[in-house]
């Protein structure tokens, strides 16, 4: 198996492509209309590295036309930083639940993904299902373009990607799909692969990283796995 490694710089040029996903929505807005609709449950939507509700809100559109009670996080920009994100997030989530009187179903981009399973993993009871967009899975920010980031915080991503493995001693039980692209550009895309639950389907499409959040084939992936009840 080919060792893992952050995306190359060129890779990361390539992000600028995913605009090109905008036109192509838009072009497939009559098919995605009549993707399976939704029975009005919850469906919180979390935003990568970097990013704030404003980055999904035609995701969250686009939910809200299948006939879901799509929300944004609501808590800011995310900072990454994970071990003060990651109560916050439950708390938003038991809220919801406790409004809906139901689980919630997640939906995460990129960071957002690993707080919506690690949050799964520790309150399977309040989350319905889980759809991650492009989310690290191995290595935390280790295999990402990011990882510069966090090191000139100081922060140790050997000690990290070890937190992340240690998480895997308690299994996920709730149901993910876990949308990937070979293309990229922000996260390693093997870091995307779950190779410790069996009860994660991995689903390839071809865009870029920035594209995930626009890209008609995986709304339409999306609306097929929130349609699923069971």
């Amino acid at each position: 198996m080919t060792a893992l490694a952050p995306p190359s710089p060129l890779s990361l040029l390539r992000e600028a492509q995913g605009v090109l996903e905008l036109p192509r929505l838009l072009l497939r807005s009559p098919r995605l209309a009549r993707q399976p609709r939704g029975d009005g449950g919850p469906v919180l939507v979390l935003p990568g590295y970097g990013a704030g509700d404003a980055s999904t809100v035609v995701l969250r559109a686009y939910l809200r036309l299948l006939g879901y009670r799509a929300r944004g996080w609501g808590l800011g920009r995310n900072q990454g930083h994970v071990p003060t994100l990651m109560p916050r997030v439950q708390e938003r989530v038991a809220a919801l639940a406790r409004q809906a009187g139901r689980p919630v179903s997640l939906l995460g981009w990129s960071l957002g993904g690993y707080l919506a399973r690690e949050t799964a993993r520790d309150r399977p009871e309040l989350v319905a299902q889980v759809v991650t967009l492009g989310s690290p899975v191995v290595g935390g920010p280790k295999y990402t373009a990011v990882g510069e980031i966090y090191r000139r915080w100081g922060v140790d991503l050997d000690a990290v990607e070890q937190a992340v493995e240690a998480r895997y001693a308690k299994p996920l039980t709730t149901r993910v799909a876990a949308i990937y692209s070979r293309g990229d550009g922000v996260v390693a895309w093997r870091a995307c692969i779950d190779e410790r639950s069996p009860n994660v389907e991995h689903v390839e499409v071809e865009t870029t990283h920035l594209g995930l959040g626009i890209c008609p084939e995986v709304y339409e992936i999306i609306a097929s796995r929130l349609a699923r009840r069971n």
